[in-house]
């Protein structure tokens, strides 16, 4: 029995100085999100990930068409919605992408693309815990999701073209508009000097 114990003792000794130890590693930089992520705390957070996804999520196959429409649907919505953190080309090179904690991964990526149609759609739907990304799921609207979905497995083929029509397509300021309009008054008539 009281090896039982001692052992049982041991064990939870070893657990705690396990977790202060990954505690240490992890505050070495202090509550600041500037330093990169380590490969360890990066490749626990995918392990986690990856066991935070319950099988049958993970195994869900994408019901919509891969075709050209569809592709151009998710690509709209991802240039309205996620391209503020993971850019147009998806590579996550903005400054809010690498500003978070961990950084915008790069969708176009390795790690990314091996993700099943499933893990990608519950990512987007209910977000991850302990980084930027937020739970985008809109009651009822599961179709734009597996649109965005088709988009990304088509992240790494994008073109010029529609790199060109997404940056219509991304959200702008107040101001951004007004220069974009005040541009457009002066190139339609030369002659006129810019409003300031």
């Amino acid at each position: 029995m009281r090896r039982w114990v001692a052992n049982v003792a041991m064990a939870v000794l070893l657990a705690v100085a396990i977790v202060i130890g990954v505690g240490l590693v992890a505050l070495r930089g202090g509550v600041s999100a500037r330093p990169e992520p380590s490969a360890l705390e990066a490749a626990i957070a995918r392990r986690l990930r990856h066991l935070a996804i319950p099988s049958s999520a993970r195994e869900r196959a994408n019901p919509t068409p891969n075709t050209l429409e569809v592709i151009a649907g998710g690509r709209a919505h991802f240039a309205d919605h996620c391209a503020v953190c993971h850019g147009n080309d998806g590579k996550g090179r903005t400054q809010l992408g690498r500003g978070l904690y961990p950084r915008a991964p790069d969708l176009t990526a390795r790690p990314t693309q091996e993700l099943s149609d499933g893990e990608l759609f519950t990512i987007i739907e209910e977000g991850v815990r302990f980084t930027g990304m937020p739970a985008f799921a809109a009651e009822g609207r599961s179709d734009v999701t597996w649109h965005l979905v088709r988009f990304l497995r088509h992240l790494p083929a994008l073109t010029d073209e529609e790199l060109h029509e997404m940056e219509r397509l991304n959200p702008r300021s107040a101001a951004e508009w007004k220069e974009l309009q005040e541009e457009d008054e002066f190139l339609s008539d030369p002659g006129a000097a810019p409003a300031r």
